[in-house]
């Protein structure tokens, strides 16, 4: 019996990609390559549409650095009916926004029946600040990593949270040339690296499920704002799609606490990446075990890191409408050149020489 076909579909974080570097963009794509597999696994970047979210029943949610554990073969991924979702705020939140964003978790309870643990505000302010590398990659560091640990400590503990949803508070830079250039279709998302570095820190420290949403206060009009964008101009909160992806994200365990439907980085039959971004961890894990690695070629990013200077095997497209293509002939067990009209015949191989 065929295992489910099971695709991973990565857009990375803060690279500017074309389609996913923006709130929600990738997930149309998402939506188009979960009806071609039984099992899509994907991150929150590819996800999270602030307000926006689109739940489909075979995708998994899995947070970055969990998703590079489980292409490692450290972490499988076991999938949940629900989980409780524990809900920090940070203390920078001044106190009417951190009361929007605590009427936000119960409007998820009360239209969409999460199960939402009492909440955390950290003991001190998380101090989140900005950055940008000089590949054009944006990052961000945190000042009291130990406030929002301790947080998380107390959900699991006392609240019996299985996954973390974290509110921190962001820099408002309303006037910088990045975030105009990003309001208008270019450039970085600012806040992305940032964002990465808080969940990576939980899913690093307690093995389970976690995903961030900025505090911010709500942006000017702008009337030439990019479609892209304009997830992120609906309000003042982000928190919903985390909420709902966190709700049944997948727990990660250990061999030692697998059981028969745990699924392991093995059964991946294909990787779908942006051509230019084939440097990350997860992508490289897969790539060793045999996984079909598809590169798009139009999803530009400011990554240069194509999957040919790394030695890794990958069928280039032009496209996501190409790379569908591709994943259904790949799941049916059919060579994909036999749908081209000029197929080439078979050659001999010579015997090499065994003296």
């Amino acid at each position: 019996m065929r295992h489910p076909y099971t695709v991973v579909l990565i857009v990375p974080t803060g690279i500017g990609a074309s389609i996913g570097g923006y709130a929600g963009d990738a997930l149309p794509v998402a939506r188009a390559v979960a009806q071609v597999c039984d099992r899509l696994i994907a991150h929150p970047n590819v996800l999270n549409g602030a307000q926006l979210y689109w739940s489909m029943p075979n995708t998994l949610y899995v947070e970055g650095y969990g998703l590079d554990r489980f292409a490692r073969g450290d972490w499988g991924l076991q999938s949940v009916h629900q989980n409780r979702v524990g809900l920090i705020l940070d203390r920078a939140i001044e106190p009417d926004l951190r009361l929007r964003h605590l009427q936000v978790a119960d409007a998820a309870r009360a239209t969409l029946g999460l199960n939402l643990t009492d909440y955390m505000i950290t003991d001190a302010p998380l101090e989140v600040e900005l950055r940008s590398a000089q590949s054009g990659a944006s990052w961000g560091t945190i000042g009291n990593p130990g406030s929002l640990l301790r947080a998380t400590e107390t959900l699991i503990q006392q609240a019996r949270a299985e996954a973390i949803a974290i509110v921190a508070r962001f820099p408002d830079d309303s006037g910088t040339l990045v975030l105009q250039n990003y309001r208008h279709g270019s450039g970085v998302d600012p806040l992305a690296g940032a964002e990465a570095v808080i969940s990576h820190l939980i899913v690093r420290q307690f093995q389970i499920p976690a995903a961030h949403a900025p505090a911010l206060m709500p942006l000017p009009l702008d009337s030439n704002l990019s479609p892209r964008a304009a997830a992120e101009e609906l309000g003042y909160t982000f928190l919903p799609c985390v909420l709902v992806g966190l709700s049944r994200a997948p727990q990660f365990v250990t061999k030692q606490n697998a059981d028969s439907q745990t699924i392991w980085a093995q059964q991946v039959d294909a990787v779908v990446i942006p051509a230019t971004a084939c440097g990350g961890s997860a992508l490289l894990s897969f790539a060793s075990q045999n996984a079909t690695i598809i590169a798009i070629e139009e999803n530009s990013t400011q990554m240069q890191v194509p999957p040919e200077i790394l030695g890794i095997k990958a069928i280039r497209v032009n496209s996501y409408l190409e790379a569908l293509g591709v994943l259904v002939t790949h799941r049916a067990g059919i060579d994909s050149n036999c749908l081209r009209p000029n197929l080439s015949s078979l050659h001999c191989l010579s015997h090499r020489d065994q003296s």
